[in-house]
């Protein structure tokens, strides 16, 4: 008797649409299905285009700065290397990336310092810093291009930076070759 005058008391209809409004909402901020899913990226490293002259060397890209990635809010590993190819142009490659999946999980290049632990979470946005986009996978190999007026002896480290919670998930220093 007492569980039907419950049911079909408005106060109880107003309070479950409360709460399911709630979990709604709190589903779709913080993702926790991301904690088990995983997105595997397998591209290429930049090649080496025909050469202009006939008959002279293809160039290779050259290694302008490497680092390797530590973890921070979440176990992450792999390297970061900066390539120049020939024609001028830059690319961050991310090679044998690990890390947690997560929501709006970017790429940035940053001035801050590498701090391992804790400490090293949150400093990436507090200076200077360039989002080279999101990140396209959790896992594996890819390639972002740097825009030319990039000055990579000022952004000297590289986060997989998590936008929706301000955290790193794991960085880098970048140790010019």
């Amino acid at each position: 008797m007492a569980v039907k005058r419950l049911v079909r008391s408005p106060l109880t209809w107003v309070l479950a649409l409360i709460v399911a409004v709630g979990l709604g909402i709190g589903m779709a901020y913080f993702q926790p299905w991301r904690l088990f899913t995983s997105t595997t990226v397998d591209e290429a490293a930049p090649t080496v285009g025909a050469p202009v002259t006939p008959g002279a060397a293809p160039v290779e890209p050259q290694i302008l700065a490497r680092g390797a990635l530590i973890s921070h809010e979440h176990d992450t590993s792999g390297t970061v290397v900066v390539l120049g190819l020939p024609d001028g142009s830059r690319v961050l490659r991310l090679e044998n990336l690990d890390t947690s999946d997560g929501p709006d999980l970017h790429v940035w290049l940053s001035d801050a310092p590498v701090l391992s632990g804790r400490d090293g979470w949150g400093v990436f946005d507090d200076g200077a810093y360039h989002d080279l986009g999101k990140l396209r996978g959790n896992k594996g190999n890819q390639n972002y291009p740097i825009p030319a007026e990039i000055d990579l002896t000022q952004l000297t480290s590289v986060s997989i930076w998590c936008d929706r919670f301000n955290v790193s998930f794991g960085a880098a220093v970048l140790q010019q070759a």
